[in-house]
């Protein structure tokens, strides 16, 4: 909370105006009327680290757009309501930033220096090359786009007024970690973002302070570790001492020099469905133990890990017990703020919601949100997939293909790639929602894969790594992740990642236009395997996905990514359009999620019709359209040709080729024998490519729209099952190709759960 005495810091700031209004002609949130310059981001920004004196820097500056080259202007094209980028609304500008340009802020302060006191300012994030002048003096400079910096004001610090300018140049190209930025955004590429776009303070602090906090936990001891960095000169006799509190009464309190650990009465876990968390008091004593300096933050005790299952497949474990990752992929970008979401509350609205729906996970899409943000994710129960920010030079994508490749990258850009990595793991690695880092996603910018693999690893010895959200697969950190639209699907028999955890990192993106809540309604807006017809059709691919990656889960599986928490520009897969209105319900969602959670890690697999995968199976096939009812049991085939599954080409991948198929269309018939009726869920294994619509006994059992890169379980309908009988069935399939490669080979099995 922002403080009424500021101790003579900032004894007055430039008056605000009130000319300043959004940019209007896109969809806006219902929170951004509630934005004004008196108001913008007035949250204590680092709640892990909390002084009283702080005073908030954001509101209106005055700002001016050069040649990149330029000098300091002389004068100023207008006001920019900071935090918010001038390529958003809610900056009042409006304006793209050109790579050959710089953006440059300027404002005014007074304030009085106190002795024995350092006054210090935090950029909270500054896309992309920043340097900042003070009273004409350069103070310092920063490349990186998506972490804090400081800067001591002190020796430069006039009593009275006081002039501030930042000078930023953003070229949203080349080596440069820019995340979903794009000059020209279309498709999955937004609208860039320029300059300041999360908070900028003050604070005034002791000469000798407390510069930052690290946190473990040993949960079998139920000891808190804290380990205190400092700034300014050494106190002879220094010490710290830390109080830890849980529900308002005091669990623990220990001393020491720098390192301390605080043994917890009665210790209280963390995890989604007790997010219990730890206040903690960190005092700076003197020799005499006078209190030099103080910070309130706050922990938990929980601990990660992996572990295989009675199938011997890899999980994710938290507090030594098995837990299912379940979440989904989150942009993190705002029609009226870009990057910056307009207002506190409207951030917190989109965890409220997921959590709601029952998801117990948030993968952040390669973007690094404001703390408050992750303060929320602990206060709340959900655990984080944190990505790395791409950057654009990648190999071809090969996603999990043997013999992947990697991009070249001068040594100059991969300093400044690991750089910023280390400068997020430093910055979030004591939020414990946190559970995963994913140093790279697909194959953008991906390079020095195990190099960069093994860094991160040793960086942070308490999380998993998860190398490359979506391949290029590298046998390096741990787990292999498979991105598969718009239904889930992972090579779960292959051997290369058995010693792996295996994910679905992607899948879904069923999309679904809400009239007057599109950010351009005249361009293409878009959804994976194409737009449904009606919201119950919506529901039934959502129901669909959900069910495979249940079956998925019992192969193995320890973890799905839905994509995704929100419309974003012209994608229009969300759960919430990108203005955050719901297109469905979270009291709708969270039965499907429950059962989701709830589902066992394991399952026996017995054929009913076996797929040609180890052995080739016999089947009736035509490639000319046949006549009548060709799917029904009485059906006469007499005249179709016999061939041996699957049937497709040689190039398409995973696949078993028995017959040569190249026409456009091709029908099968295949007749087995059921002994007994399944004892589990009876579930179609296929491998299409592309459309296929599939029979048992005449009757409908799946209508498959576009294609599947591997052999994947599809839950059979009611219907099918009823129509399926002991004795003599037959199995029939019709499948359209277009383009690419084509196969097609099916088979039944039962599943029964182990539990």
């Amino acid at each position: 909370m922002k403080t009424k005495t500021l101790l003579a810091l900032l004894a007055a700031l430039t008056p605000l105006h009130a000319e300043w209004k959004p940019i209007e002609g896109h969809i806006m949130t219902r929170w951004a009327k509630e934005v004004t310059p008196e108001n913008a981001w007035t949250q204590y920004p680092r709640p892990q680290l909390q002084r009283e004196n702080w005073t908030c820097l954001n509101g209106l500056w005055d700002y001016q757009i050069t040649a990149k080259d330029a000098s300091t202007p002389a004068d100023w094209a207008g006001e920019i309501l900071v935090p918010f980028a001038p390529e958003a609304a809610l900056s009042g500008v409006g304006k793209l930033i050109q790579p050959d340009q710089t953006l440059w802020y300027h404002r005014k302060f007074s304030a009085k220096k106190t002795p024995g006191k350092r006054t210090l300012i935090h950029f909270e994030a500054i896309d992309y090359q920043s340097t900042i002048y003070l009273n004409g003096k350069e103070i310092g400079s920063h490349t990186g786009g998506f972490t804090p910096t400081t800067y001591d004001l002190t020796p430069d610090l006039k009593d009275g007024d006081n002039e501030l300018v930042v000078q930023v140049h953003d070229s949203t190209g080349d080596y440069q970690l820019l995340g979903k930025q794009r000059l020209k955004p279309e498709g999955i590429w937004y609208t860039r973002v320029s300059g300041i776009w999360q908070t900028v303070w003050m604070e005034e602090i002791n000469d000798r302070a407390i510069e930052d906090l690290d946190f473990t936990s040993n949960i079998k001891s139920g000891t808190i570790g804290v380990r205190a960095k400092f700034s300014g000169t050494p106190v002879p006799g220094e010490k710290i001492r830390v109080t830890a509190s849980i529900n308002g009464k005091v669990a623990g309190s220990a001393e020491g020099e720098s390192v301390v650990a605080v043994s917890v009465e009665d210790p209280q876990l963390w995890s989604p469905d007790a997010p219990n968390l730890y206040d903690l008091k960190v005092e700076l004593l003197n020799g005499e133990g006078k209190v030099i300096d103080q910070v309130k933050s706050y922990t938990a005790l929980r601990e990660l890990g992996k572990a295989k299952d009675k199938k011997g497949n890899w999980r994710f474990t938290l507090n030594g017990k098995f837990i299912f990752h379940w979440g989904p992929l989150d942009q993190g970008w705002w029609p009226d703020g870009l990057l910056t979401p307009p207002t506190d509350e409207a951030m917190l609205s989109d965890i409220q919601y997921l959590k709601d729906a029952g998801f117990n996970m948030i993968r952040k899409h390669i973007k690094v949100e404001p703390r408050r943000y992750y303060y929320y994710c602990d206060k709340l129960g959900m655990m984080m997939w944190q990505d790395q920010v791409s950057a654009d030079h990648g190999p071809a994508w090969t996603r999990m293909a043997p013999n992947p490749k990697d991009a070249d990258w001068p040594d100059a850009a991969h300093e400044q790639w690991v750089t910023e990595y280390k400068a997020m793991v430093d910055h979030l690695r004591d939020h414990p929602s946190i559970v995963v880092w994913s140093p790279f996603n697909e194959a953008w910018g991906q390079h020095r894969t195990e190099e960069v693999g093994e860094m991160a690893a040793a960086y942070d010895l308490t999380r998993p790594i998860n190398i490359a959200s979506g391949g290029n697969f590298w046998p390096v950190g741990d787990i292999a992740d498979q991105h598969a639209y718009p239904d889930p699907n992972f090579p779960v028999n292959n051997p290369r990642f058995k010693d792996y955890i295996k994910v679905v990192g992607e899948f879904g993106g069923h999309g679904w236009a809400v009239k007057g809540h599109l950010w351009d309604a005249d361009k293409d807006n878009w959804g994976y395997g194409g737009l449904p017809k009606t919201m119950d059709e919506w529901k039934e691919r959502y129901t669909k996905s959900i069910n495979v990656l249940r079956h998925l889960r019992r192969q193995g599986v320890a973890a799905g990514v839905y994509t995704q928490t929100t419309d974003v520009e012209g994608e229009i897969n969300g759960l919430l359009t990108y203005d955050r209105v719901e297109k469905v319900p979270a009291s709708w969602l969270k039965p499907l999620h429950e059962a989701l959670l709830n589902t066992a890690d394991a399952a026996a697999y017995f054929n009913i019709a076996p797929t040609s995968e180890a052995i080739a199976q016999s089947w009736k096939y035509t490639t000319d359209k046949p006549d009548g009812k060709w799917q029904d049991p009485g059906f006469d085939d007499a005249a179709w040709k016999e061939g041996k599954g699957g049937f497709g080409t040689d190039f398409t991948p995973n696949t078993k080729i028995g017959t040569e198929w190249k026409s456009s269309d091709i029908w099968l018939r295949r007749e087995f024998e059921m002994k007994t009726r399944p004892k589990g869920s009876l579930l179609l294994r296929i491998h299409h490519d592309e459309d296929a619509t599939v029979f048992i006994n005449g009757v409908e059992i799946a209508n498959l729209p576009g294609h599947t890169g591997e052999y994947t379980m599809v839950e059979v309908s009611k219907d099918g099952i009823t129509a399926l009988k002991r004795g003599k069935n037959i199995l029939a399939i019709h499948v359209k190709q277009t383009n690419g490669g084509q196969y097609i080979d099916a088979g039944l099995v039962d599943e029964v759960e182990i539990r």
